[in-house]
Formats: C-alpha cells, structure tokens, sequence
C-alpha cells in the first residue's frame, strides 16, 4: 500500500511539471510580458523604462524557456518557466502581478467557497441517489418513463437558467434572500441557500441518469435474486445490496467533484459575487494575473491528483478484491 501510494506520487510529479508547461505556454502565447506590463501600469503612455522595471520586479524580464546569454545547464535553469515552477513545487505562490500575497488571498477565500461547494456536493450527491434508487424501484414503468423525460428536460436547459431564474424569483419577485454578496459568520446562509440550492437542482437530471444507470445494471444480478429469494424487501435491497455494489462507479464520478470543493464554482460565485476561489480566478483571467492564474491551475491539477488518491484507497474500502500491486 505504501510503496503504490509513493509510486502514485512520483508519477504526479512530471503530471504537474506538464499541467504548468501547458499554462505557461497557452498563457505566453496570448500575451507577452510587455502586455501584461501595459496592463497592469495602466497609464496612457507607458515608457520602455517604466514596462522594463515592472518585469524586472517580477521576474518577467527572463526568457521564457531558453535562456541563449547563459551558459551550459543555466541556459535553460535561468528561464522564467523553470524558476516560477520551483516556486510551485515548494508551495511558494510568491506575490500576484498587483502585489497582493496570493497565499494570504486563497486563505480568505477558501472559506467561503468550501461554504458554497461542500452543502452543494452532500446535498445533490444525497439527492441524486435517494431518486435514483426511489426511480430503480419502479423500473420499467410510468414514474421510470416520467422520471427520464423529466431527467432529459432538465439536463437540456442551460444553467444559467435556473441562476437568472432563481434570482429574479426568489430575491426579485419573492425577496425571501438577497440577490447576491457574501457575508461571513451566522448571516452567511442567508447569500448561499439559493446558490445551493440552484446548485443541487441543476444536477437533478445528469446525477439521476447516471445513477439510475449504475443501479440498473446491478439489480439483475445473482446476488441480488438470492437477497429477494431470502425475502427481503425491495427497497431494502437496494440500499443494502445495490447501493454498496454501486460504490465503485459511484465513487470515481464524486472523485471529479473534489477539485471544485475547494477551487469553489466559477459562474456561481461570479454570478452570485461570493468572494470565493472561483472568482478570484475569473478576476485573475481578466485582469491578465499571470502569477495568480499559474498557482490556481497547480492548485487544481494537485487538488485531482489527491482525489485519485483517495479514490483509489476508497476503493479498497468499499471492494475488498481490490488489491494494490
């Protein structure tokens, strides 16, 4: 267990050294140093000493990849690529492009996009399956048929939506909460009821699909006839049997969903102004923030690499022929 855990982690490491190649290459291929020099000095007229100070003080004034003014190994060591991913690989996010401390900025922030992203998880993860299973105990008939054409409908409408559409009715129309804003403490529930909620019945129709799949194609089975035949109920079967054979499916979809826990929902927190991690990224690709841009995609491919883990230890939890190699 400990040596595949340790073998899983030295893969990660060239996975991570890819995912910040990719970044830096689509993000330079955009724009260049100068550009994001202009943008963030944000005068009229800019001067070449002025643009030149600016990259000097970040860093931005190396080449890219190869650096040819330098010698041997330094040539390509002494580039901008090699020395901010040793920087990420230490956790050391640095200063964003305005100067604000990025590791201090995802410290604030996370808070309110975990408030936002864990309810919304438990509550669909709860509600997707308690359907689907309710959907599986009247397989093959009207509520099944209803229940997937249901499941389609809402799947084929947009999510933006049910957020346009959540806001005008419950803050406009309604004014039961407000429209957007975030306050911390207590009063938080207040600005993330309706964000999580539209979050959960926004998933109602693909988590139902999915699920009711998962469960179809174990309810037939041998183990499942014997359960029967032993004269347990249906819906007992189902949540004793069926559920805990469709953990392994079950759990590599939730696996996908562990990044955005912490990352938090860009349209939602945009759309909703929770000054989560989801906005602090839009922010960044707005305003050009290369540093903050670079640490929140290393944060997220670290973030996926962790949930496999996990994944995988789950596994063995929930399947005991599971055995690592």
């Amino acid at each position: 267990m400990i040596a595949y855990l340790i073998r899983r982690l030295l893969y990660a490491l060239p996975i991570l050294l890819g995912v910040n190649l990719i970044t830096f290459a689509l993000f330079f291929m955009v724009n260049t140093p100068d550009d994001m020099a202009r943008i963030h000095l944000g005068a009229k007229q800019t001067t070449a000493e002025m643009i030149q100070a600016w990259k000097a003080a970040r860093g931005y004034d190396k080449p890219l990849f190869y650096n040819p003014a330098a010698d041997g190994v330094a040539a390509l060591t002494d580039t901008l690529f090699v020395q901010e991913s040793l920087k990420l690989f230490t956790f050391d996010f640095g200063l964003s492009d305005s100067g604000r401390d990025i590791v201090a900025d995802i410290r604030q922030r996370m808070g309110p996009s975990l408030a936002l992203a864990v309810p919304t998880f438990l509550l669909g993860l709860w509600v997707n399956i308690t359907l689907a299973l309710a959907v599986v105990l009247f397989r093959y008939t009207a509520v099944d048929r209803m229940a997937l054409v249901a499941a389609v409908v809402m799947m084929s409408i947009s999510g933006l939506f049910y957020i346009i559409g959540g806001q005008v009715l419950f803050s406009k129309v309604l004014h039961w909460v407000p429209i957007s804003g975030y306050q911390p403490g207590v009063e938080a529930w207040k600005f993330l009821i309706l964000p999580v909620l539209i979050g959960v019945v926004s998933g109602i129709g693909s988590g139902l699909r999915w699920y009711r799949t998962l469960f179809l194609e174990e309810v037939n089975k041998d183990y499942v006839r014997t359960a029967r035949a032993k004269g347990l109920s249906e819906w007992r079967t189902l949540g004793r049997h069926v559920l805990r054979n469709g953990l392994l499916p079950i759990l590599t979809g939730v696996v996908v969903v562990i990044p955005t826990l912490f990352m938090g929902s860009l349209v939602m927190e945009s759309f909703f102004g929770i000054p989560g991690l989801g906005s602090y990224t839009i922010e960044a690709i707005q305003g050009q923030d290369f540093a903050i841009v670079k640490a929140m995609v290393f944060l997220g491919a670290v973030l996926y690499i962790i949930g496999l883990l996990l994944t995988d230890i789950a596994y063995a939890w929930a399947d005991p022929r599971v055995r690592f190699q």
